[in-house]
């Protein structure tokens, strides 16, 4: 069955890599992905699939009952959305959408979902359970996870879900073909942080004569990676990067306000509400020192993306089983990026694993995941979708 399921995968890998290649030449951002939607709805014409959409988002839920009524459920997770990024690679499938990229790898996970649900299908009345395939948008920073579960996707089965698997494929770091995974905490969980110092404009000529918020702003903007380094335990690691600052119109007025605005990363909730609280007392602390007012909104993101140690194992070892022991790598140490999968882990046992899509042959000189020049090799699609599809039957045929 193994050999026989990965050799049904090899045989569709051309129509998944021209499925990927259409899906990245159209692509869509956020929620609302009409577009993309009709194209995986397409692809997934014909299949023996109980298929619903999104009433808030342009999702696609996709159920596929098996041979067992009442069996164990499992999700299998592909988001679809793209970046706001002019793509630069010089694919000859390039976006023809301008200022949007699937510079993530998106339509290498919807394409690949698309397999797993043609391989599950064709293998249905073998299923003891039902697979529910949760094709989703707005993965980057529009909270689609949480979107999808608000509208029933984890019970959609008609039942609560036994398990859940997601891939994200990464276009550096990690040699081709290769997986990767951890138990435990797996990516960071996000907040945002905003500020904005409230002062009084004037003349930049007499600065006594105004309450001038950018040298504040600045002090903050610095007292905030100190405070970093000196209040968090370099165990419980914290990251706080402001990638936005504005402040005037011209180098000599003083403006009324200054605003920043920063990414916050932690791997635990004590680190998040620790650094939800010191940071805001620093700004607030310099702006009293400044005579100054300011507004502090710290905004929860996602939680951390947090692997199953059980179901960790169980993926590692189907890996190995499929493709041998080179071909899963035990992640060291987990990454600050984040992902609303995480969503889906908070409430359903499951894991969430990497694969090495690079298209160059030195991964660690390659484009990283979100640049304009980030390029994936398609050619690991079967690899993804048979994986996809194997966690699916072993998992359906556990009896706990």
């Amino acid at each position: 069955m193994v050999m026989s399921l990965q050799s049904d995968a090899a045989a569709i890998q051309d129509e998944l890599a021209a499925l990927r290649r259409e899906l990245h030449q159209t692509p869509e951002i956020g929620l609302h992905l009409p577009r993309t939607q009709q194209t995986v709805l397409s692809a997934l014409d014909g299949l023996p699939l109980e298929i619903g959409t999104g009433k808030a988002l342009s999702s696609v839920t996709a159920v596929l009952r098996g041979g067992v009524a009442g069996g164990p459920v499992v999700v299998l997770r592909g988001d679809m959305d793209a970046l706001p990024v002019v793509e630069r690679t010089g694919e000859e499938f390039t976006s023809k959408n301008p200022g949007a990229m699937h510079a993530c790898g998106h339509d290498l996970h919807t394409a690949g979902l698309v397999g797993a649900a043609r391989l599950l299908s064709a293998r249905r009345a073998e299923l003891p359970g039902d697979v529910v395939f949760m094709f989703q948008p707005g993965e980057e920073g529009f909270d689609g996870a949480g979107h999808m579960i608000a509208e029933g996707v984890l019970d959609a089965a008609g039942r609560p879900a036994n398990a859940a698997y997601g891939l994200h494929v990464v276009s550096n770091e990690y040699e081709r073909g290769v997986f990767s995974a951890r138990p435990g905490p797996l990516m960071a969980g996000s907040a945002g942080l905003f500020v904005k110092v409230v002062g009084a404009g004037g003349h930049g000529s007499r600065p006594h004569g105004a309450r001038d918020p950018i040298p504040a702003a600045c002090e903050m903007v610095t007292a905030l990676q100190t405070m970093v380094t000196r209040e968090f335990d370099v165990f419980d690691p914290v990251v706080v990067t402001v990638g936005v600052l504005q402040a005037g119109t011209k180098r000599n007025i003083i403006p009324d306000d200054a605003l920043f605005e920063a990414t916050v990363r932690t791997f635990s909730a004590r680190a998040r509400e620790k650094v939800r609280a010191a940071s805001v007392r620093v700004c607030r602390g310099i702006a009293a020192a400044h005579g100054l007012d300011v507004e502090v909104r710290f905004e929860d993101e996602y939680p951390v993306t947090v692997n199953n140690a059980d179901e960790t194992d169980f993926l590692a070892g189907t890996v190995r089983d499929l493709y041998g022991d080179d071909r899963y790598l035990d992640m060291a140490d987990p990454i600050t990026g984040s992902e609303d999968f995480s969503r889906v882990l908070d409430r359903v046992p499951g894991a969430f694993v990497f694969l090495g899509a690079c298209a160059s042959d030195d991964p660690e000189t390659a484009a990283s995941n979100h640049s304009p020049l980030a390029r994936f090799d398609d050619s690991v699609l079967a690899d993804g979708a048979a994986l996809l599809a194997e966690l699916a039957m072993r998992r359906l045929s556990r009896t706990s």
